[in-house]
């Protein structure tokens, strides 16, 4: 959207002739206010499309904090292959209806920025970056400035992919986590290690995880707004003076870097990966398999289990053989 604003109260082209307006200095100056960049990602199936878009949102949406998904279920199931005998012809009309497929759309808010990833029609995923107000942009909103603003709305999605993919696809490195408690350095200073096992560590890189999607940072006041409310407790002593030493910690590792001069910081991709990796194996591998591993429920299994607690049940029987032979009390 291209706004005018005119720098007179009154419109002096309805008033003089060409001539008069060259001779007063009138004119017009034009900015852009809202500007949009996205990409389509099409796939060949549509069921392919659902399944890759649904794997996506169950993986990303608890750790990168997103509260509501929303998804407007249509009236046809997406089909495998791709359908060729379509009506021809296109409809000129306006209608507000159910959609023929489901509609379900991933979104996160940053000011006056949205990102989000929504299925539509038949086999078509759409990536989206939408900025409401261009002040937000550094680059400034003047309608000369359109190729930056463009080139940064791309930058920002591009970014949010990265990170996207960063928490849905993690990887960890076993010997670089041992290094991880040893001390390093920022700058000229010398910074301890990070102890995972500290409740308030892995609080901050939970945080640090939720606070990777905005295109403009986090400053050592958001993640210590952040730490709180993972930690369940708004009142605990932990401030920005706690959240900067703890970000010190990270950048000695590797793991966040600070955005230039400024002092907001962001979470490297390589890092983003190691930490989510971390996070995923702790809650999702480690505690709730030695959580039950001495005490298996007796009884018939219920018949829609999921793939995840199959999986579940068959390791604990088989952890539960080798704490038979290593002698570990289970």
């Amino acid at each position: 959207m291209i706004s005018a604003i005119d720098y007179n109260s009154t419109c002096l082209c309805f008033a003089l002739d060409f001539a008069e307006q060259q001779r007063s200095g009138f004119g017009y100056s034009y900015s852009v206010y809202q500007g949009e960049y996205s990409r389509n990602l099409l796939f060949t199936h549509g069921r392919t499309m659902d399944q890759v878009f649904q794997s996506v949102i169950d993986r990303t949406r608890a750790p990168l904090d997103i509260k509501t998904v929303k998804t407007i279920f249509g009236y046809k199931h997406r089909p495998f292959k791709r359908n060729r005998n379509g009506k021809g012809g296109p409809r000129f009309e306006v209608a507000v209806e159910r959609p023929v497929y489901d509609l379900t759309v991933f979104k996160v808010h940053f000011g006056n920025m949205t990102v989000k990833i929504y299925s539509k029609g038949e086999r078509v995923l759409r990536i989206e970056v939408i900025v409401h107000n261009t002040r937000d942009l550094p680059c400034g909103r003047d309608i000369s400035k359109f190729p930056q603003i463009i080139e940064s709305l791309k930058a920002i999605l591009e970014r949010f992919l990265g990170v996207l993919r960063s928490v849905d696809v993690s990887f960890i490195d076993a010997g670089k986590m041992e290094t991880w408690p040893l001390p390093s350095k920022v700058g000229a200073g010398r910074i301890a290690g990070i102890d995972i096992n500290q409740p308030r560590m892995r609080a901050v890189m939970e945080a640090v995880i939720a606070l990777s999607p905005n295109p403009r940072g986090f400053t050592a006041s958001d993640l210590a707004v952040k730490v709180r409310e993972i930690m369940g407790n708004r009142n605990i002593p932990y401030q920005s003076r706690q959240a900067s030493y703890d970000l010190k910690k990270l950048r000695g590792k590797e793991l966040v870097y600070r955005v230039g001069h400024s002092r907001r910081y962001e979470a490297s991709l390589d890092g983003l990966q190691t930490i989510t990796a971390f996070i995923v194996l702790r809650e999702k591998v480690l505690i709730p398999l030695l959580a039950c591993a001495g005490r298996r429920k007796p009884g018939t299994k219920p018949r829609n289990r999921s793939q995840i607690d199959v999986h579940y049940d068959n390791i604990q029987i088989e952890m539960q053989k080798i704490f038979q032979v290593i002698n570990i009390a289970a």
